[in-house]
């Protein structure tokens, strides 16, 4: 086959692409340039696609003996993700900006660009595992190191994407993909993992946005509706969050308050305690199926955020919506995060998370 290895620069994608030429396919490295204004050098471990990070990369391929390009997707990227979380933090949601750059990036743009260039599939340094069956349908399952599993954040591929994927680190550890890339003599064998936001490198997302929206000075009130506090942008606030309140009237009983809603059209920001944010149910919307999308009423794995607990729940899908009920109540879901649905380690899809409430424990799915 022939392959684009998809080469961030760092060590995960490098062991990927080099074992996808073991395995004698045909290997082009490619550099995704995905800031408009990329900076020189990476700060600390946060963020990604610096000047440095292609250098890096390109080093890398020229051990491995392969072609090594910079695609530039500056613009896409900034359309479909980063113009995509603003909106979403403005209307009061948490966007997960990983799941969309998987989505409108390294599996839709990336993936139709090497697809008309005459490649037959993209490999890259994800730690998830793609199962072929007996019928020849490819499946989408976890890695085998659960830590760094990343399955949650691919949950939003199609079959179509999934067919033309490679994932080759899911069955291997973190720790053996560093000494894997030290065996092969790359420097960046020891080199950090990225994290957090990668166009917002210095970590502040509050910050962050208010440069991008400008200051919004609102209230923050109670459920009861009594002015505890003021904000200057109910944009950086999100349902769970604790710390960074800044309230000026405690709880009467001294309880710690959460952000439990966060109105956008009246530009306030709700408080409440801790049993306000359980909830059992989440209605979903924009699914997307890693294969056949689920018939009638099935049990699921429900996960709510990236690195977050499975939760055992029943689903159940009409169109492009999602009903989730979940066997416990769980904290802080807040609308704009996603939920992705497993049967064991097979990731079934995902939706994006347009509500949560708490129902009665008598409250049934529809008969099948």
């Amino acid at each position: 086959m022939r392959v684009v290895a998809a080469m961030s620069g760092g060590v995960d994608s490098a062991v990927a692409a080099a074992r996808m030429l073991d395995a004698g396919h045909e290997v082009v490295g490619v550099h995704l340039a995905l800031s408009q204004s990329a900076a020189t050098l990476r700060e600390s471990a946060r963020g990604c696609c610096t000047i440095e990070d292609a250098g890096d990369a390109r080093r890398v391929a020229d051990v491995l003996g392969i072609p090594f390009y910079v695609w530039d997707m500056a613009a896409r990227f900034s359309r479909d993700v980063v113009e995509d979380f603003t909106r979403e933090y403005a209307a009061g949601r948490t966007p997960n900006p990983c799941l969309r750059c998987n989505e409108k990036i390294k599996f839709a743009a990336l993936l139709d660009k090497a697809v008309a260039l005459g490649f037959d599939a993209v490999a890259t340094g994800h730690y998830a595992q793609i199962v072929e069956t007996a019928d020849g349908r490819r499946e989408l399952h976890r890695a085998v190191d659960t830590a760094k599993d990343q399955s949650y954040v691919l949950g939003v591929l199609d079959a179509d994407q999934l067919s033309r994927a490679f994932f080759p680190l899911g069955d291997t550890e973190k720790p053996r993909i560093r000494e894997e890339a030290a065996e092969r003599g790359f420097f960046i064998a020891k080199k950090p993992d990225s994290h957090d936001i990668c166009f917002i490198p210095d970590g502040d997302t509050r910050g962050w946005l208010t440069r991008r929206l400008g200051e919004a000075p609102g209230d923050i009130v109670d459920t009861s509706g009594e002015v505890v506090g003021h904000h200057d942008g109910a944009f950086a606030f999100t349902v769970g969050q604790r710390r960074g309140l800044g309230l000026s009237r405690p709880a009467s009983d001294g309880r710690p308050r959460y952000v439990v809603e966060v109105r956008p059209r009246t530009n306030e920001v709700v408080v409440g305690t801790e049993e306000l944010l359980g909830v059992n149910a989440i209605s979903g919307d924009h699914a997307r199926w890693c294969g056949p999308p689920p018939e009638g009423v099935v049990r699921v794995g429900a996960q709510v955020r990236a690195h977050g607990e499975e939760h055992a729940a029943t689903a159940w899908a009409d169109d492009g919506r999602v009903e989730v009920r979940l066997d416990e109540r769980i904290r802080g879901v807040a609308p704009g995060q996603s939920v992705v649905l497993y049967d064991g380690t097979r990731v079934i899809g995902s939706a994006t998370i347009a509500a949560s409430r708490l129902e009665p424990v008598t409250t049934a799915p529809p008969a099948d």
